[in-house]
């Protein structure tokens, strides 16, 4: 049966394999991007406006109001057309710009917060508070407050389906990143239920407080949890067996690696979860089959994590990075 509207279309994404030679393992990644908001909060923004819709909390005609770095704000875009409601995105500076694009291509009203923020600062807080006060005074509004909500983590059950089904030989770890907690506890829990050994890996940028490091500004972009803002209440650190840093250099180098060596442009956090993944099998203290997801696609950053003036002018270069990467893979370094 033909699908009949875009949401249809969320989920069966596919995997492709990375394998490490000197491992015996393989990398798999799952490619999220290719859900039809091109990213994986596709899912979670469809679960939570159908769990408000269930419930009463929103009403046809009503306004979804959410505070969104882009990609769960796309992928609510797209439920409030299916469900005949509008949508309200609040967003900062640090939002991609194609991604602010996209909403506003299928119909979201965009709002800035004010206030005097640092170019590699997230507005969080700020946004949050906004948020909260225009879905409590707007008529028929409603915020949806991803990080508190249950709907958010219960959104990603299908994904861990589609897992066990692509991969009937077994998974042995899983390495996610992890910003409101929703997909890395919704796909962790679900993981944990199917295969109670797997290895769970959470990945944050350095400078995000989930594991309680201390916290400063960094640039990766719909990640972590910034000082001053407090962790999503959807997150479950049971499910969790580890948490774990990634630099900016060494998530935005390592996108742009997997882009020249397997022509897949990734975003700027999952190239951080491959970097982790990589360095987990090297190490040995993964072995095995390990799952990290493409959360979204590179194409919405091709202005940023692509662009060699953005990278340079903020320091962001590493080559040393590129070359371990080829050590992982390879054994040896490769010319460039």
């Amino acid at each position: 049966m033909l699908p009949t509207n875009v949401t249809q279309l969320i989920g069966r994404t596919p995997v492709m394999s990375i394998e490490v030679p000197s491992r015996n393992s393989k990398l798999v990644l799952k490619i999220e991007k290719n859900n039809p908001g091109g990213s994986m909060k596709d899912r979670m923004a469809r679960s939570m406006v159908v769990a408000a819709l269930q419930d009463g909390r929103l009403a046809p005609g009503g306004t979804i109001v959410e505070s969104s770095s882009g990609n769960t704000g796309i992928g609510l875009a797209l439920a409030a057309v299916e469900f005949g409601l509008n949508f309200i995105a609040v967003v900062d500076h640090h939002a991609a710009p194609d991604k602010i694009r996209m909403m506003r291509a299928i119909g979201a009203e965009i709002r800035y917060v004010e206030g005097d923020f640092r170019e590699d600062e997230v507005a969080v807080v700020a946004r949050q508070r906004l948020a909260a006060q225009l879905g409590a005074q707007l008529p028929g509004a409603m915020f949806m407050n991803q990080s508190d909500n249950p709907a958010n983590p219960e959104g990603y059950a299908d994904y861990v389906d589609e897992l066990m089904e692509q991969l009937p030989g077994g998974i042995d770890a899983f390495v996610g990143c992890v910003g409101t907690g929703g997909s890395m506890t919704g796909i962790s829990q679900r993981l944990k239920q199917h295969l109670p050994t797997i290895r769970t890996i959470a990945v944050e940028p350095a400078g995000s407080i989930v594991f309680g490091q201390p916290g400063h500004s960094y640039y990766q972009s719909g990640t972590g949890t910034p000082a001053g803002d407090e962790v999503g209440k959807v997150l479950d650190y049971s499910c969790i067996d580890e948490g774990v840093q990634v630099t900016d250099q060494q998530a935005f180098e390592t996108a742009r690696y997997i882009a020249r060596r397997k022509a897949l442009l990734v975003g700027g956090s999952t190239g951080g979860a491959i970097y982790k993944a990589l360095e987990f099998i090297a190490s040995g203290k993964l072995q095995g089959t390990v799952v990290t997801t493409v959360a979204d696609g590179g194409e919405k950053y091709l202005g940023s994590v692509f662009d060699d003036d953005w990278m340079a002018k903020r320091g962001l270069f590493d080559p040393s990075i590129a070359a371990r990467l080829d050590a992982w893979l390879f054994g040896q370094a490769r010319a460039a």
